[in-house]
């Protein structure tokens, strides 16, 4: 250990930089300098991707070219506004000149084989503000990897895959049926909704695209559930409201796409159904759930096994807080 300097004495001189601390500065200061430069030199520009033309792409591609002028897509090789006049093909595909050159499938992008992202980035590029609620990647068919080209054409005029109008309704609920089997079974039952006649269609409760509702269902004036689109007579607001109705929604009453029991009950007697709620629920209070039936209720008399003979207004009532006629 160095003695300290004695009193008077000049203090110990500073210590020398090392010289590879020196040199680290001066490389970076370089490093720098030369990132400077740079930034402010013009980066190389991209080669530009050659398009083919649509032209070019019938010649091969004939019968898919013919179907394409009748499909909902063959707009954009007359629209000039979209951008892609004359090359529409490529749209979807890629600039296509080398692949004209070749005729390998390698020098192409066929959406049809892309991993799923990939297929749904490249209808996106069009389609994201598509009159849908939320959008496709907050669906359920986007979590459970379906491509959007696993229920829809491209180059085919409107047919089973494409969703059209409502004469085209029939081949929207079998497009539907190929992958909902255990709902298809459900629409077999005596009380359904007429589905499989084609009077209404899967996508007239379910937006396919994503919803912020369980199941992807639609909405109705703004925020209601998509039921009173057609039983409008069950709308509210109640001066007297069903808890059910509000928290829970149809489905905690009816099955909605078929049941056993009329009305699409989900019991199939209506006493059983309102004393899931309205019972004795022993030491939890009675204003939790529902209310308790009073005791002139013998539940072994017929009359009062039916509770919908007095409570009519089981959605909701204006006039009596307990349901009544």
């Amino acid at each position: 250990m160095p003695t300290p300097p004695l009193s008077g004495s000049a203090p110990f001189p500073p210590p020398q930089r090392p010289r590879r601390v020196a040199g680290a500065w001066a490389a970076l200061a370089a490093a720098v300098f030369l990132s400077a430069v740079h930034a402010q030199a013009p980066e190389a520009a991209a080669p530009p991707s050659v398009y083919a033309g649509s032209e070019a792409c019938a010649l091969c591609h004939e019968d898919i070219a013919k179907a394409f002028k009748t499909s909902r897509h063959g707009v954009l090789d007359e629209d000039k506004k979209r951008g892609w006049e004359a090359k529409a093909c490529e749209a979807c595909h890629g600039a296509g000149a080398k692949h004209a050159e070749s005729a390998t499938a390698a020098e192409i992008r066929n959406p049809a084989k892309l991993a799923v992202a990939e297929t749904d980035r490249a209808c996106l590029t069009c389609h994201a503000n598509g009159p849908t609620h939320v959008g496709r990647i907050q669906g359920g068919h986007a979590r459970n990897q379906v491509a959007c080209t696993s229920c829809h054409t491209v180059h085919h005029a409107p047919t089973a895959k494409v969703v059209a109008p409502a004469a085209n309704i029939g081949a929207q609920n079998t497009r539907c049926a190929e992958c909902h089997t255990s709902v298809v079974a459900e629409f077999k039952r005596p009380y359904k909704h007429r589905v499989p006649e084609g009077t209404m269609g899967c996508v007239d409760c379910h937006n396919p695209h994503g919803s912020f509702l369980a199941g992807s269902l639609r909405t109705v004036s703004a925020n209601e559930p998509g039921c009173l689109r057609c039983h409008g007579d069950k709308r509210g607001p109640f001066a007297f409201e069903h808890a059910p109705v509000r928290l829970e929604g149809c489905s905690s009453c009816h099955q909605p796409h078929g049941s056993a029991n009329p009305k699409m009950l989900t019991r199939p007697v209506v006493g059983q159904l309102c004393l899931e709620c309205h019972a004795n629920l022993g030491a939890q209070p009675a204003s939790t759930i529902g209310g308790i039936p009073p005791a002139f209720h013998d539940l072994r008399n017929v009359r009062f096994q039916n509770c919908t003979l007095c409570h009519v207004k089981v959605h909701g009532s204006h006039v009596n807080r307990a349901l009544l006629r």
